[in-house]
């Protein structure tokens, strides 16, 4: 079994309210348009007209070679975190790719893949049954953006 994560929510409060981001800068507020922006604590789209945030993030406890950063959206205003095994609204793009992570927070290499979005869930199971995966980077296929962690239920 596995289970969809979402970035903590003490985090997205920090972000929220005004807090540095991974390079030490306030995220910028903006406005949705359309409908391609997801966010990474409700894993769900920000509607159109809401506030946004976008920021640079990194999903790793320190600053390492491995410790990939980069772009993410998230709501402007307090939203509720949501996971759990089924696939999240907000990985909406055909395809992502879906890389292993060791306990080291290293790449697990020879992992990594571009995953059409409904064998997500397979894909990270098949890898989680895997002792040296700690844990799953759901990730755009196209830009590398961060877009979920998925770990052992």
């Amino acid at each position: 079994m596995i289970r969809f994560t979402p970035i903590p929510t003490k985090t997205v409060r920090a972000y929220q309210t005004g807090g540095p981001d991974a390079n030490g800068q306030v995220p910028e507020r903006h406005i949705a348009e359309g409908t391609g922006n997801p966010c990474r604590h409700c894993l769900r789209m920000i509607p159109e007209g809401a506030g946004l945030l976008i920021l640079s993030h990194r999903p790793f406890p320190t600053p390492q070679p491995y410790a990939e950063t980069g772009p993410i959206f998230l709501c402007a205003d307090a939203c509720q975190a949501e996971g759990g095994e089924d696939l999240p609204e907000m990985l909406a793009s055909p395809e992502y790719i879906v890389r292993g992570y060791g306990q080291d927070d290293r790449i697990v290499y020879g992992t990594g893949g571009v995953i059409p979005t409904p064998g997500i869930p397979a894909r990270a199971a098949k890898l989680l049954a895997d002792p040296a995966i700690a844990y799953v980077h759901v990730r755009s296929a196209r830009n590398n953006c961060y877009q979920v962690r998925i770990d052992r239920a």
